[in-house]
């Protein structure tokens, strides 16, 4: 018998069948092939067709079965990881009514702005944990002012994760983890964000009903069964954004513990049993999977818009004929520190870390005497390294402590030169394990399902197949001091 997971990211979506018994991945797949598109109609803007979300998991479900060569009713139950901050909009009859505008989307800054000015920090920030910022409630405020017609056909507005579900059930839902992501959770009151909502003139009976993360959330209907090779009623037990979840698949659910990936966007994210905030929401809070009120369990987020895109930006434009481990060899040729070169990864949109601005990418303190392909290679992926390093800062300025962090053997984390930086450059313990976030959706839907008693259980064959331990940690953060004094503004410092 089999576990499915589903891991609807910006650039793929992935599946994977885990075997209930042994937690063996048997079969996982992404679809598409090439990254799915994303739609930039103006600057700054990121949009994506949900049908496409829908017709990669049809592919991928489909993969990962005749992988395996199992059935449809081999499968126990199927939990969802997503990428986070999205916004879906579906009427009445549940199909959307524009693109979503996903994650790395920067037009709704100002009314987050706005909100977080005018309704004051003692309620964004004691109440939300965040400045509304450019998360979720802020984009369907901006829809409501930009596209107002389109705004009154509004039935439901649902994150990503949430659309997925109700393709396969029918049921319209969301959960305290995702509401909190979309900064629509008051903390406080243990209840959905009336006043947010009230002050952007949303209809409060606009947001989903609530179920819990773990646990029955609906079943597959019979034609989605019949369309992805299911069995009707097999049921969806478990949903949570793509980083909780990244974490759950890591083991790491209690506090001190942290994980991190490196694949379109950076992010470090690491658990607090206290609510508690970055009074500049350069980091952000949200609730864990395992959150309770009675027993916080709070994962604050860093993230860093453009580490992949940076990767691959320079893959296409300056070593198009090389792979990319080719690229971290010739990176590996120039010295620590680049002879002072230095890039910013600030490319992608909006950085929460930067209080919301836009930067854009850069590169500084080219030479070109002295500078070569191998130096440029190097920098960019030290200057991802080093944003992580300053995030980490603040993190650890709100009490968490962060000696081991624990990532999936993927993405930049298969750079020796990437793992070593960032080991370096903040003095931790990096631990590769063999996971990802299928599986890890997988055996969250284990837990739901009540097949694992709990996540220690769930996640008791996590395999670490590689530790990175510091080692040249001076050059390292004088290079890093060298990146930060030179190209982050100094309200920053």
């Amino acid at each position: 018998m089999y576990l499915l997971g589903y891991d609807i990211g910006s650039s793929s979506v992935k599946a994977a069948l885990v075997e209930t018994q042994t937690g063996r991945i048997a079969a996982s797949a992404f679809y598409p092939k090439q990254e799915m598109p994303i739609s930039a109609p103006r600057a700054g803007w990121a949009e994506q067709n949900p049908d496409v979300w829908w017709e990669n998991l049809r592919l991928a479900t489909t993969d990962v079965l005749k992988q395996a060569a199992a059935k449809g009713d081999d499968v126990e139950a199927i939990g969802i990881s997503y990428q986070m901050h999205g916004l879906v909009l579906v009427g009445k009859d549940q199909k959307p009514l524009r693109p979503a505008i996903i994650w790395c989307d920067s037009r709704a800054v100002p009314y987050g702005e706005r909100a977080m000015r005018e309704l004051g920090s003692d309620y964004c920030l004691g109440h939300l944990l965040n400045s509304p910022g450019n998360f979720t409630a802020s984009k369907l405020a901006w829809v409501r002012e930009n596209e107002p017609d389109l705004f009154n056909k509004v039935f439901r507005f649902m994150l990503p994760g949430d659309y997925i579900a109700m393709r396969l059930t029918g049921e319209m839902a969301t959960t305290v983890s995702g509401l909190s992501e979309g900064i629509l959770w008051d903390f406080k009151e243990n209840s959905i964000a009336n006043r947010l909502i009230d002050f952007y003139g949303i209809d409060p009976t606009t947001p989903c009903d609530l179920v819990p993360t773990f646990g029955r959330q609906g079943e597959v209907r019979p034609d989605v069964a019949q369309e992805l090779g299911l069995r009707a009623g097999t049921p969806v037990t478990y949903r949570a954004g793509d980083q909780p979840n990244n974490a759950l698949s890591l083991g790491v659910m209690n506090p001190g513990e942290v994980a991190a990936t490196a694949g379109t966007s950076g992010v470090v994210y690491g658990i607090l049993d206290t609510i508690n905030y970055d009074p500049r929401s350069r980091v952000n809070t949200f609730a864990h999977v395992n959150h309770r009120p009675e027993e916080p369990r709070l994962g604050v987020l860093l993230c860093i818009n453009g580490t992949g895109c940076l990767n691959s930006w320079m893959h296409r434009n300056v070593c198009p004929n090389l792979s990319y481990n080719e690229m971290n060899e010739v990176a590996s040729q120039a010295p620590i520190g680049s002879d002072g070169l230095v890039v910013l990864p600030f490319g992608n949109g909006a950085e929460r870390m930067l209080e919301n601005r836009n930067p854009g990418g850069s590169i500084h303190g080219l030479n070109f005497h002295i500078h070569t392909q191998a130096h440029l290679l190097r920098a960019e992926q030290e200057g991802i390294a080093f944003a992580f390093a300053y995030g980490m800062e603040v993190m650890r300025g709100m009490g968490m402590e962060i000696s081991t962090i624990r990532a999936g053997q993927a993405n930049l984390f298969l750079s020796p030169l990437f793992r070593q930086a960032l080991a370096d450059t903040t003095g931790a313990t990096i631990q590769l394990c063999d996971t990802d976030g299928a599986a890890g959706a997988a055996r969250g839907a284990g837990i739901g399902a009540g097949i694992y008693r709990d996540a220690d259980e769930a996640m008791q064959t996590l395999r670490i197949v590689d530790t990175i331990e510091p080692k040249d940690t001076e050059p390292y953060r004088e290079a890093y001091q060298k990146w930060r004094e030179k190209t982050l503004p100094r309200p920053l410092r």
